[in-house]
């Protein structure tokens, strides 16, 4: 069973740090480019940040840039979002997703969410 868990959402004050994880199973994590998007209410789903199947090539939202490193572990099947620096405006519930494209088909799976709330 494919599973995507989500772990380390929580209250923070800001300017705090959390640490987000995203524990694969069911497939081959390795071939998978992973992302994390969020959510906030009354807003459209956003992505935060993608790395490439082997860990390169990360890209974040501008609104997180300098903030957040996302970075994986193919050994550990887990990718992480390190977040620095919490505002209020990063209160969202935050979702893993993993990504993967051969031939025609497409592969997609994404986790149950986490939630992080900023906030004094």
């Amino acid at each position: 069973q494919v599973q995507l868990v989500e772990s380390g959402g929580g209250l923070v004050q800001p300017g705090g740090s959390l640490r987000l994880s995203c524990a694969a199973s069911g497939f081959t994590f390795s071939r998978y480019a992973m992302t994390w998007y969020r959510q906030a209410p009354g807003k459209e789903r956003e992505l935060v940040a993608s790395i490439t199947r082997a860990g390169g090539s990360p890209h974040y939202a501008d609104s997180v840039k300098g903030r957040f490193t996302i970075s994986r572990d193919n050994e550990k099947n887990t990718v992480y979002l390190q977040m620095n620096s919490l505002k209020p405006e990063d209160t969202a519930i935050y979702y893993c997703n993993a990504v993967r494209g051969e031939g025609s088909r497409l592969y997609d799976y994404w986790g149950q969410g986490t939630q992080v709330t900023v906030s004094s």
